[in-house]
């Protein structure tokens, strides 16, 4: 028997007077897994998960967490969840252990119990040694670090991460992704934001895809990947026009092979069946209209296809050079 899922959003809608930030959002998330929300700054991302949280009331449609309403049972959320904000909340002349003493405090934890989550916190995110250094001492990596730590200290069954790796750097970045999969591995539940592709790719069991207030689509990368049905063709050609690019798309898309054609910027994405067949039949169709081709590339289906596929247009996230895994 399946475990109730974690959280469960229905039509869930946040407007600003004149302006809607998110609008008719459904999505589920299961109990111990890591979901992200991926998208552009100003996609909904953030706004999606500070009603999740209960910051923020929805404008229409419900959410809940772990059973309870964000509306009429905020109280009982905020006592079932933990949250680390995309700002930086660190005092910089305390110290890393006194950051936890003190939210300790502020959730009335009995003294002895704080002690013992705070060393396990520390010896978790890999601050033991650091933990009485002041926090201006620390590196960009070991804040976030911090960050999460203060994030789990009521021992939570969510946790909210808002761009957990935001401005790190490349090592920083992979050593918080190996933080949130140990945190699921221990049986938490993590729902991420992020407009990282690589990030959501390697991190998040499932996402969704969260573009002008709207979900386009939701399930694994692995899944969306897949569901593209092909590998892809980047051809550019010289002295692109856009004429140029309609007349070679027009030339192309009979081909038996191709799945699908889009412009996107000065080339043309041919999603295709079979690359060592669609790869000299593109080239001939190319050279017999006088197009003549500046370069081709050929990849396997990616994040940021699945992103264009689904929203049209191509991602516009900063997206930092991650290592594979």
């Amino acid at each position: 028997m399946n475990p109730s899922p974690a959280i469960e959003v229905t039509n869930l809608g946040k407007t600003y007077g004149a302006v809607t930030a998110i609008e008719d959002l459904s999505l589920t998330v299961q109990t111990g897994e890591i979901f992200g929300l991926l998208g552009p700054n100003g996609a909904g991302k953030s706004t999606t998960l500070r009603i999740l949280i209960t910051v923020l009331p929805p404008s229409s449609g419900t959410a809940r967490v772990l059973g309870h309403d964000v509306r009429t049972e905020a109280d009982t959320v905020r006592s079932l969840i933990g949250y680390v904000p995309q700002e930086r909340a660190i005092d910089r002349f305390l110290t890393g252990r006194e950051h936890l003493e003190l939210l300790g405090d502020l959730y009335h934890l009995p003294k002895h119990d704080a002690k013992t989550r705070i060393d396990e916190l520390l010896r978790l995110v890999n601050l033991e040694e650091h933990a009485d250094r002041v926090a201006k001492t620390y590196s960009g990596g070991m804040k976030r670090k911090l960050d999460i730590a203060c994030g789990l200290l009521p021992n939570p069954n969510i946790v909210f991460l808002d761009e957990p790796t935001l401005g790190l750097d490349v090592q920083s970045r992979l050593r918080i992704w190996d933080y949130i999969r140990q945190l699921r591995d221990n049986g938490l539940t993590i729902v991420m934001t992020t407009n990282y592709l690589e990030e959501a790719d390697q991190l998040c069991d499932r996402l969704a895809i969260i573009d002008h207030g709207n979900i386009r689509v939701t399930g694994s990368p692995k899944e969306l990947k897949a569901g593209l049905g092909g590998d892809r063709l980047s051809v550019t050609i010289q002295h692109s026009t856009p004429e140029k690019l309609a007349k070679l798309s027009g030339g192309v898309r009979p081909l038996p092979f191709v799945r699908d054609i889009r412009e996107v910027r000065n080339s043309l994405h041919i999603r295709v069946e079979s690359p060592e067949k669609s790869l000299p039949a593109v080239m001939e169709v190319a050279n017999h209209l006088d197009c003549a081709i500046d370069s081709i590339e050929y990849q396997r289906p990616r994040l940021e296809d699945v992103f264009v596929t689904y929203t049209g247009h191509p991602f516009t996230g900063e997206d930092p050079i991650i290592p594979k895994m």
